[in-house]
């Protein structure tokens, strides 16, 4: 199977199980009768997509803009915090229950007691529980990829006489970019999930989750399955955005 035979496949196999699931969708609603107020229409979706896009579209512009600080102050935190526990023991000692802790903090339990702390009217508390869903896996991979430097390597630039700076552009870097780049890959969908559910209990009703739990407080099933299709848009686009970087980098490093 050629190469070009393989990437089709790739578009093709996923583009035939949605359409699949969608006309299955709409058979149950349509031929079998299930009820569209327990499960609308992929059309009666796509409807309402359509009604409300300045909605979405907006709603979809705060969510992101939160996800983004979010993604960004995580992993630089991600990225400097491993940098540290590398080069000094006591840190590196400390840094697993910390981070563990971290991993395992309530979104859904943390997301109140921060906007109640930050106030009704603000954005932090969605940007800060992005930015710590953010932290650990960037935090995670960053180490792990730092640990993959050899020592002899290491120890060739102090022959050199190179100073730290030199060793991690030239050594350290190059070998954990691979590392640093899959933790933004899976943080960046897991920076959108955690700004929607911070939005979904309370604070400005502006973004997608806050107006996916008003669309449903109202019995208006459709929207919200609308909002929660932008929902998924999103999350792709952060994805995909996260993925091209990961390949441009690769590539220009490739081409060094």
């Amino acid at each position: 199977m050629s190469a070009r035979t393989e990437a089709w496949l790739r578009v093709i196999a996923p583009v035939s199980v949605g359409v699949f699931v969608l006309g299955l969708w709409q058979f149950l609603v349509s031929v079998v009768g299930v009820s569209e107020y327990l499960l609308p229409s992929p059309a009666s979706i796509a409807e309402q997509f359509a009604l409300y896009l300045p909605s979405i579209l907006s709603a979809m512009a705060i969510t992101g803009t939160n996800a983004l600080i979010g993604l960004l102050v995580g992993s630089i935190l991600g990225i400097g915090f491993a940098a540290l526990a590398a080069n000094f023991r006591p840190i590196d000692g400390m840094s697993a229950p910390v981070v563990a802790s971290l991993a395992v903090i309530p979104i859904v339990a943390l997301a109140p007691v921060l906007n109640s702390m930050f106030g009704a009217d603000s954005q932090f508390s969605r940007q800060a529980i992005a930015a710590l869903a953010t932290f650990v896996p960037v935090f995670i991979n960053t180490l792990r990829g730092f640990r993959q430097t050899r020592a002899v390597h290491r120890d060739l630039m102090r022959v050199y006489a190179a100073s730290s700076g030199q060793v991690l552009r030239t050594v350290t870097l190059p070998t954990a970019a691979p590392f640093i780049f899959t933790g933004i890959r899976i943080a960046s969908s897991l920076a959108v999930i955690s700004a929607l559910v911070a939005e979904y209990f309370g604070g400005p009703r502006g973004g997608l989750g806050g107006l996916i739990s008003t669309s449903a407080a109202s019995s208006a099933y459709a929207r919200a399955w609308a909002y929660v299709v932008a929902s998924i848009v999103l999350g792709l686009v952060f994805y995909l955005a996260t993925l091209l970087l990961e390949r441009l980098a690769n590539r220009r490093r490739g081409g060094s």
